[in-house]
């Protein structure tokens, strides 16, 4: 059994490292950006590659739930609706212990899971790859110095910002950016201001 694991793992090793260095010929062109733009344009990619296998991924059981969820969600509400406020409080109950409780941990879960596989994975995995390719080493041989840039006035000479941390800022800036754009950016079928 260990001999199996064994050659599993040395399996494993191998596609991760054939992986890297399929992505270090992908990255090539965007180090001509420097790390800052290189890590912010490969930011910018994760985003959008999350942002795309959300939309298209969904399990058929997470939309499966999400309707009984909302169909269980809809009786409650019109028994809390009823005349008798404490018959509506009895029938809410009894909805939540004897359905809608196990469907929403269930839905949950599942929203959990694929949101694991379509936004999480992709994430983790573009950070284990910056956090190696652009590790302090090769840095200051690529470029000149072991950080991707100075913040200047923390200390004599500034704080140094590392790669995966730049790629966490690169995704918070991106996600607010992209917050704003959908806030100003209004479809044209939804403008109530026409009179």
């Amino acid at each position: 059994m260990d001999e199996l694991l064994d050659i599993m793992w040395f399996k494993i090793v191998a596609a991760a490292e054939v992986a890297v260095g399929w992505m270090d010929v992908l990255v090539l062109p965007l180090n001509l950006m420097g790390p800052v733009g290189a890590i912010l344009i490969l930011g910018l990619i994760t985003v959008g590659l999350t942002k795309l296998f959300r939309r298209l991924y969904t399990t058929e059981r997470y939309q499966r739930l999400k309707k009984e969820y909302e169909h269980w969600m809809a009786i409650r509400k019109e028994a809390m609706a009823a005349g008798d406020r404490e018959k509506g409080k009895r029938l809410a109950r009894n909805i939540d212990q004897a359905k809608l409780n196990k469907v929403y941990y269930d839905y949950f879960f599942e929203g959990l899971l694929n949101n694991i596989l379509t936004t999480i994975l992709p994430i983790l995995l573009m950070a284990a790859y910056i956090n190696e390719a652009y590790n302090p080493d090769k840095l200051l041989s690529q470029f000149g110095r072991p950080y991707v840039f100075r913040i200047p006035g923390f200390g004599s000479d500034g704080s140094p910002i590392g790669s995966l941390l730049w790629f966490v800022l690169s995704l918070i800036l991106i996600h607010v950016l992209w917050a704003l754009c959908r806030l100003f950016i209004k479809k044209p079928g939804k403008n109530p201001a026409k009179a």
